[in-house]
């Protein structure tokens, strides 16, 4: 079996990040694990050995990004797979989240993801082969309230992910998007200690909602981080991969639920879709 290097973003303890490092050096593989503090990770990585290789990234610094991706092929010869698995979740209305929030979600869960690709793929390209792996989310094949920017941010993901995936395929690239529902990570953490903060009164009361029904989710999650990434690895696996793959059967059901609604509106107008052609 040929062994694989991995160069996972996002290794937060008791994350996807992690589950990811652990089942590709449970398969044999090697594994460059980044977070933006490695420090945390020095008991984690130390009986692995020279299999791990632990780097501090702050995925939104282009320099930074850079050092990170050349230790990881100095030291292993090059990268095979590439999890872009670094980002968070800010909640609020479309109408009044901040623009310095905005800005700053589009960076850390769109823009860094593409100064990471665009680091790793020139090894990739020049060996002919090599699989990218970007973590998306079920809010970005349906927009979730209260999260209309990062659902935005997601979808912009999807659609970049799409496009990339034929652009590569001839040289040997294969590209997975992964759209989680609400797995037990620690994600939802951080809503303990968030006020809403809401200029606007007619949103408030959804967003206090949200954020209640966010902290009594936390650790209670029903999607299992570890079941995930072997159901990608064996997406993986398979004869023919599939372009996307949606975990949880909450995430599913729910993808599936939006999607058929969409094809229910598009085909309630196509009288009015195909009279927009000059007449024939």
């Amino acid at each position: 079996m040929e062994i694989k290097t991995w160069f996972i973003t996002g290794g937060t303890p008791g994350g996807f990040g992690m589950a990811y490092a652990e089942a590709a050096l449970a398969n044999g593989d090697r594994v460059a694990l980044t977070a933006r503090r490695p420090g945390q990770l020095d008991a984690w990585a130390r009986p692995f050995g020279d299999r791990v290789l632990v780097l501090r990234l702050d995925v939104t610094d282009p320099k930074c990004v850079d050092e990170a991706v050349h230790a990881a092929e100095q030291h292993f010869g090059g990268i095979d797979v590439l999890v872009n698995n670094a980002g968070r979740g800010w909640f609020g209305s479309v109408e009044a989240m901040a623009d310095d929030d905005v800005r700053n979600l589009f960076e850390l869960n769109f823009f860094a993801v593409l100064t990471v690709l665009r680091a790793v793929l020139p090894g990739m390209r020049a060996r002919r082969s090599g699989w990218i792996i970007n973590m998306s989310s079920v809010a970005g094949l349906r927009g979730i309230e209260g999260f209309g920017y990062y659902s935005a941010a997601k979808h912009a993901l999807e659609a970049v992910t799409a496009v990339l995936r034929d652009e590569v395929a001839p040289c040997g690239i294969q590209v997975l998007a992964v759209e989680p529902g609400a797995f037990r990570t620690r994600a939802y953490a951080g809503f303990a200690t968030e006020t809403v903060d809401e200029s606007i009164p007619e949103y408030r009361p959804a967003l206090e909602r949200i954020r209640t029904a966010m902290i009594a989710q936390n650790g209670n999650q029903p999607g299992d981080p570890d079941r995930g990434v072997r159901a990608v690895l064996a997406a993986m696996a398979a004869e023919t991969p599939p372009h996307r793959l949606v975990l949880g059967s909450g995430g599913y059901d729910a993808v599936v639920t939006t999607l058929n609604a969409t094809l229910r509106d598009l085909q309630a107008s196509e009288a009015l879709s195909r009279g927009a052609d000059f007449p024939s």
